[in-house]
């Protein structure tokens, strides 16, 4: 088993396999015994090989937060201990990864091969309406569904996390919470300067949005690498949720002191708000790419839909025989991407408020029609096709549960696209310490007007009260031949889909290490814009060239995706 990390929030798990926001955590077996302690003894000094383990792995975007997660697993928790200790290890020392003022997914593989998924998406207040970032004209106001309060969505972190425990936790729910506590406590130093960096970089924002003094701005001037960050008033917060779970966050003195902060700063959140939300058990959506199943996530995440989508129109492509980044290749995933984002921004959004059309969109028979217009020379014009003809009707929606976890708030460290500006959720919540998400930002504040990511939508993802922003998170469990191959996901915005399936194809099509798949350039088209994105200096000049020939619009630009992923290699004989 190996992993390769690129600084990202996720967690996955094996005996338990979870895919947990921003970390990562398989266990192979019920006891643990050495977890990634040793590097890896390359086969061959030309392959490059990640960190191995022969029983357990924890992945995560901070070092302390990974230390929390192996602890838990030598304390005798499962996955679902390691995840959610790391979610809250996350909150106090990377909060962009785990920030319990935000929501997100997780997906689950038992080693009997259930699968579950949580949804505990952040929702649309109760006084949120469709045109809430509009102007008396019509038009989007700059910046109101990002900035500031009204950017705020209802956090579903806590509730997840409470829910994943109380239905596969082992350890009591006071252990996993009790290290985040000790960490705000007593303080972190800085792993490196990319940090304090970030931090000192929002210091304006910090202070032009904040209500009340922020905890992440230094009071005598910048951080620096050598210091220690101290977060007393979130110290308190999670010991509230620690000693009352989902209570001790959206009851009492938290859910009084969020509902200030949102008078204070012009935000909609109400205790009712608080007190109504509930996290949902869905159903996994499972697909095959040649003798691999993926297991990834449903609506209201567009990115298990789309994944399957891509793998489904180029399965039968021979991209091992044109190679890794040949012309070829990224001519036929960019054209694959383009269809897909197409279908996206036209029927993905919440299921429990607008009918999906998943079956139809996966059905073969669209999926072959969906390249009909498709030029193996050059690239198509804008518009594709947008899949407007689906003539697959969606059954009647039944009402169930759903779950699948993965911790997001929009704007991360880095995550600006596309100029990759370093910025973290601004808003904090005075007297508890932690900061809140500007999910709302993923609605569609109206159809054809892109959001921070350059994505648009249309009526399936337009805002109302109590419902799912459409969301790009894709945390995917791979199998061959019925055993756990893989555990992926990053966060990005937009580029997380295309980032996933390239480290997928990596691995499966090339034949690529972990470390390799994770660490090879990324390219990126989401339809609109027409642009095709690749990692400045990725990509070599007769590369370039030769897709510039195919009238691809290219633009460089900054590492696409910060890819988290576990590979359980095969056992030998």
């Amino acid at each position: 088993m190996s992993y390769t990390i690129r600084p990202t929030h996720f967690i996955r798990i094996s005996l338990f396999f979870t895919c947990f926001g921003l970390i990562s955590v398989l266990l192979l077996h019920t006891t643990c015994r050495q977890m990634a302690q040793k590097p890896a003894a390359p086969h061959s000094s030309a392959r490059i090989y990640g960190t191995l383990g022969d029983s357990a792995m924890v992945v995560s975007a901070h070092p302390e937060a990974s230390r929390v997660g192996v602890a838990i697993l030598r304390k005798g928790g499962n996955a679902i201990d390691a995840a959610i200790a790391v979610q809250f290890a996350l909150s106090v020392v990377l909060p962009a990864a785990g920030n319990i003022g935000g929501g997100g997914f997780m997906v689950y593989r038992a080693t009997d091969g259930t699968t579950d998924v949580l949804d505990f998406r952040e929702t649309a207040p109760a006084k949120a309406h469709r045109d809430m970032y509009l102007d008396a004209s019509g038009n989007v106001i700059s910046r109101r569904s990002i900035d500031g309060h009204q950017a705020v969505g209802v956090p579903g972190t806590v509730a997840g996390a409470v829910a994943a425990h109380q239905k596969y936790g082992i350890l009591p729910w006071a252990d996993l919470v009790q290290p985040a506590v000790e960490l705000a406590a007593r303080g972190f130093v800085f792993p490196s300067a990319r940090e304090p960096n970030a931090l000192n970089a929002e210091r304006s924002q910090f202070t032009r949005l904040n209500t009340r003094p922020c905890p992440l701005v230094k009071q005598d001037g910048n951080w620096l690498t050598t210091d220690t960050l101290r977060q007393p008033e979130l110290a308190q917060t999670l010991t509230r949720i620690r000693d009352h779970q989902a209570a001790g966050f959206y009851e009492g003195i938290t859910a009084d002191s969020l509902v200030a902060e949102m008078q204070r700063g012009g935000g909609i959140i109400t205790h009712d708000d608080l007190k109504n939300y509930r996290p949902v058990w869905r159903k996994a959506l499972i697909d095959k790419y040649k003798d691999y199943e993926l297991i990834s996530m449903p609506p209201p995440s567009s990115g298990g839909i789309a994944l399957l989508q891509l793998c489904q129109l180029l399965e039968k492509y021979p991209l091992e025989k044109w190679g890794f980044h040949s012309p070829e290749a990224i001519h036929h995933i960019v054209e694959a991407e383009r269809r897909v984002y197409a279908d996206r921004a036209t029927h993905l959004g919440d299921p429990d408020f607008y009918p999906v059309p998943a079956k139809g969109l996966l059905d073969k028979h669209y999926l072959q029609g969906r390249m009909a217009d498709f030029d193996p020379q050059r690239a198509t014009p804008q518009p594709p096709n947008n899949s407007r003809q689906t003539r697959y009707k969606q059954r009647k929606r039944r009402n169930h549960p759903l779950i699948n976890y993965r911790p997001m708030g929009q704007c991360r460290f880095g995550d600006n696209y596309p100029k990759r500006q370093l910025q973290v959720w601004k808003v904090t919540v005075g007297g508890c310490g932690f900061l809140l998400n500007n999910e709302m930002d993923d609605f569609s504040a109206k159809p054809g007007v892109p959001n921070l990511y350059g994505l648009v939508g249309n009526e399936a993802n337009a805002i109302m009260p109590h419902k799912r922003m459409l969301s790009s998170m894709t945390p995917t469990i791979a199998t061959h031949n019925g055993r756990l191959m893989m555990v992926v996901g990053t966060p990005g915005g937009s580029t997380i889909i295309t980032s996933v399936l390239q480290v997928w194809l990596n691995v499966v099509a090339y034949q690529q290490t972990m470390q390799e798949a994770v660490a090879a350039p990324r390219f990126h088209h989401q339809w609109l814009p027409d642009t095709l994105y690749v990692e400045k200096g990725g990509f070599g000049t007769d590369l370039l060239q030769a897709l510039a020939k195919q009238q691809h619009h290219i633009i460089e630009r900054q590492p696409i995706g910060r890819v988290d992923a576990i590979l359980r290699r095969p056992m030998a004989h």
